[in-house]
């Protein structure tokens, strides 16, 4: 691989990092409110609804990181 295309790839990595950190900090927020729903409410389709938020949100930050660990790899 030239030296280009390991620039333009750095590039991705690091605009896949602003992505994930952004996504984690959205991420922290919603669990934060998913936390604070008193126990008697947590059976709730609004507790529910967050739940799934939660888990989007931790499976799109995976996906994120796998990215960037595999654009890591072709570099290599």
């Amino acid at each position: 691989m030239n030296k280009e295309r390991r620039k333009a790839l750095q590039a991705i990595i690091d605009q896949l990092e602003t992505l994930q950190s952004q996504l984690e900090e959205i991420q922290t927020e919603e669990e934060e409110c998913r936390d604070n729903i008193p126990e008697n409410f947590q059976s709730g389709e609004r507790y529910e609804h967050i739940e799934e938020i939660c888990e989007s949100l931790s499976d799109a930050v995976s996906s994120l990181e796998d990215a960037t660990s595999s654009i890591e790899e072709a570099i290599e």
